[in-house]
């Protein structure tokens, strides 16, 4: 279940990076990098706020005090962290949509996420009955 804190320290450090980023991007803008570095402001807060709350669910499930499957837990935290990711990456590429090395990507990722989130929901059902 350990996995669950490191997800939510590795979604923790996202999401500071990309506020300090986003920080610059609008206070302190340069030549090359602003608007041509990252192209997509509006899917770089979406990153931001996905690591926010995937941040807060792995620390949620954790502190739950319920044994969960440590399977459950991986799925979480990799799908936590790759889900978020996929808005960095097209924050910065233009054509990320259409590229499908990403679409599967963002497939599997959210494969991996919502085996994890059903997994535990069901666990935590289970417990509550």
């Amino acid at each position: 279940m350990e996995v669950l804190l490191i997800g939510a320290a590795a979604c923790s450090t996202a999401l500071i990076l990309s506020a300090w980023l986003m920080t610059f991007a609008r206070w302190f803008p340069v030549e090359g990098i602003d608007g041509k570095f990252l192209v997509d402001y509006k899917t770089m807060i979406r990153a931001h706020v996905d690591y926010a709350l995937m941040a807060l669910f792995n620390l949620g499930f954790y502190g739950l005090g319920v044994e969960l499957p440590v399977l459950a837990c991986w799925c979480l935290a990799i799908g936590g962290f790759a889900n978020p990711t996929i808005f960095t990456i097209a924050a910065f590429d233009p054509d990320f949509w259409n590229k499908t090395k990403w679409r599967v990507f963002s497939a599997s990722s959210f494969v991996i996420t919502t085996i994890g989130f059903i997994w535990l929901s069901i666990v935590l059902v289970k417990h509550a009955l």
